[in-house]
């Protein structure tokens, strides 16, 4: 059974760091590209940034360019999302997805607020 299980939002205050994981489990991890989205409340889902199987690639929004990095750990079946000074316009629901069969996870709340 395919799981992609996110974790590691919180409420933090804007400048502060947030780290998000997303555990794979049921899949080859390390075949596929990875990706992370979020969704704003009353707004669409919108790419955030990827990750190519290796790790050495990867690719940003314009939003998080420079205060995020996305990285993965295959031999742990691990994504995760590092972001730094973060904004409250980074206030969304964080989702992890592999783009080649289209999984998803559940979805962790990250709100950035003082």
């Amino acid at each position: 059974q395919v799981e992609l299980v996110e974790s590691g939002g919180g409420l933090v205050q804007p400048g502060g760091s947030l780290r998000l994981s997303c555990i794979a489990s049921g899949f080859t991890f390390s075949d596929y590209t990875m990706k992370w989205y979020r969704q704003a409340p009353g707004k669409e889902r919108e790419f955030v940034a990827w990750v190519e199987t290796t790790g050495t690639y990867r690719n940003y929004a314009d939003s998080v360019r420079g205060r995020f990095t996305i990285s993965r750990d295959n031999a742990k079946n691990t994504l995760y999302l590092q972001m730094n000074n973060l904004k409250p316009e980074d206030t969304a629901v964080y989702y992890c997805n592999t783009p080649a069969r289209n999984y998803w996870g559940q979805g962790t709340q990250v709100t950035v607020s003082s």
